[in-house]
């Protein structure tokens, strides 16, 4: 009897206690609206880490977080916790964390060279996927100078390799990895790619030097026929000290600076066309040629001018049937017009005969060509202007 009295208490005292809630809000329960983001708050539950872990809104982690930090614990169970952390934000793609979790855990030196390795690896394919691929590959050496034979590091600095585009030293790699693990799949696959991406460059580079030195001999081709033309490049090469005492050592100076000048600025135009001399097939210079109108600051670029053709010819193309807009006064006709060209050195300005070819005007003693291109100042004979322009010039005929 006594203990049915007993069990009867305590089914009246369940009762009782359950009644309660039906008129009372249990303290410490979830709210209906947020009930969501307060049960995202359970370290057991969440989804997602936060990024700043505030104790008094994430107590609970707070503590767990205290926990695996502990610097009481061993060295190697701190690693560990390190390394599960940065595996978990790895999951979450927030390798940048995960590499801070990674090196956090090598800092520990806790002489686990499995832990160790593992950690290198780890780091080396969170840098991989930040596109960091030579952190990714000092990583992956790091790890296989701990463990030679170790497979991710192989497969880890083989991807990093490629992605560097040492695909010989990939190669490297991969044989390496498959002399330890000589049927593993990934391995055999890189090994394939780096040898395909390999051999190709090997093609490329042997490619870009057969035509480098097409180049160089068109250029040398190019260089000798001005040079028999007795054309002059304009030069801003300083000789060198006590090379003046010799002809021969100053004979081969004119000719490398030459040459530096075809690779640099004396025969490639700066005009935004990009053009500049050449030899046509019947052994012809077509230069690029600016001509200049001061008066009203306008100029005139022609990309090939035959050293043939004379000036005459091209003057009756510009200033044929339609004259320019900016000619307002109706002035520029080609038999209206004078052209020169200056020798800045001594301040005067040479007349050139528009009948007279470009090649002869080009020999003339005091033409040098600048910056690849030939240019000539075009005036309107007997105009205001020109007789300004003149002022302080010394004048004179070819």
């Amino acid at each position: 009897m006594a203990s049915k009295e007993v069990q009867h208490d305590s089914d009246d005292g369940m009762d009782e206690f359950m009644d309660k809630f039906k008129t009372q809000n249990y303290k410490n329960a979830f709210s209906e609206d947020n009930w969501e983001e307060e049960f995202d708050r359970i370290p057991m539950f969440m989804k997602k880490a936060p990024e700043e872990i505030d104790p008094q809104k994430y107590p609970e982690l707070a503590c767990l977080q205290a926990i695996l930090h502990d610097e009481d614990r061993p060295p190697v169970e701190q690693a560990k916790s390190l390394k599960d952390e940065g595996n978990a934000y790895f999951k979450e793609k927030n390798y940048e964390k995960a590499i801070l979790a990674y090196a956090a855990g090598l800092k520990k030196r806790c002489g686990d060279q499995e832990l160790d390795t593992v950690l290198l690896t780890n780091r080396a394919a969170a840098h991989f996927y930040l596109g960091n691929m030579r952190s990714a590959f000092n990583d992956a050496a790091a790890a296989k100078k701990i463990k030679p034979e170790h497979l991710k590091a192989l497969i880890r600095g083989a991807q990093s390799c490629i992605e560097l585009r040492n695909f010989a030293e990939a190669v490297q790699w991969c044989d390496e990895g498959l002399r330890a693990h000589p049927t593993d799949k990934k391995l055999q696959e890189l090994r394939a790619a780096a040898d395909k991406h390999k051999r190709a460059k090997e093609r490329d580079a042997r490619k870009a030097k057969i035509k480098q030195k097409k180049l160089l001999a068109e250029k040398e081709t190019l260089l000798a026929g001005i040079k028999d033309r007795g054309i002059k490049l304009f030069q801003s090469v300083k000789p060198r000290p006590g090379g003046a005492n010799s002809e021969d050592e100053d004979e081969d100076e004119g000719s490398s600076a030459a040459i530096s000048q075809l690779s640099l600025d004396g025969l490639s135009s700066q005009e935004a066309t990009g053009a500049q001399v050449f030899l046509d097939e019947q052994g012809s210079l077509h230069w690029p040629v600016l001509f200049l109108y001061p008066e009203h600051q306008q100029t005139d670029f022609i990309s090939a001018f035959s050293e043939k053709d004379c000036f005459l010819d091209h003057l009756a193309i510009m200033f044929g049937e339609e004259l320019p807009p900016w000619d307002a006064d109706r002035k520029y006709h080609p038999n209206n017009l004078q052209l020169y060209f200056e020798d800045e050195e001594k301040d005067t300005l040479y007349e050139v005969d528009p009948q007279t070819s470009l090649l002869k005007v080009l020999q003339h003693k005091r033409f040098f060509v600048k910056s690849g291109t030939p240019s000539f100042i075009v005036l309107v004979k007997s105009s205001s202007f020109a007789k300004q322009f003149f002022t302080g010039k010394e004048i004179k005929r070819l």
